[in-house]
């Protein structure tokens, strides 16, 4: 690529990565990470192996939670994970939203007990913003989809 190019734009001013660089990179990022809508097919459709964990305060899982998650605040997974959620299954923890780094701290607290951990990236905000339904002191609870998070349709975006 020409230096006048890089130099006129502001994505290849710092170029691309090699593509097998690119693939390692973004495989592991999947390894590491769940999307709110594959969290909800998975829970959806029971697929097994997996246990959702909502690392919030009881405030906020209170305010509205995943509903089949398993609520377990960050500072107390060490102490109670063991007894709770089987070694064999594969953990995925989410908090707030994309501006909270609560879940991946959850996760790290995880994957230093010996589970496989994914974070829910999103978090329950996305959750939410999809139309997808929710628990609260209150009940059950849904709110309309955000189309600036998935189609209105409610169907997948299929991405």
């Amino acid at each position: 690529m020409s230096t006048a190019v890089q130099a006129s734009s502001a994505v290849l001013n710092v170029a691309a990565a090699a593509p097998a660089e690119a693939a390692a990179h973004f495989a592991a990022r999947l390894a590491f990470e769940a999307d709110v809508s594959d969290v909800h097919a998975d829970l959806a459709s029971g697929a097994p192996g997996v246990v959702v964990v909502d690392s919030r305060s009881d405030a906020a899982w209170a305010q509205g939670h995943i509903p089949g998650a398993l609520h377990l605040p960050t500072a107390r997974i060490a102490e109670l994970a063991p007894a709770l959620i089987d070694p064999s299954m594969t953990v995925v923890t989410y908090c707030w939203g994309p501006g909270c780094n609560g879940a991946t701290r959850a996760a790290l607290a995880f994957a230093r007990l010996g589970y496989q951990v994914k974070e829910m990236i999103g978090g329950f905000e996305y959750w939410v913003r999809e139309g997808f339904a929710f628990d609260s002191a209150r009940g059950g609870e849904q709110r309309p989809i955000d189309d600036l998070t998935a189609p209105r349709s409610g169907i997948s975006c299929a991405c």
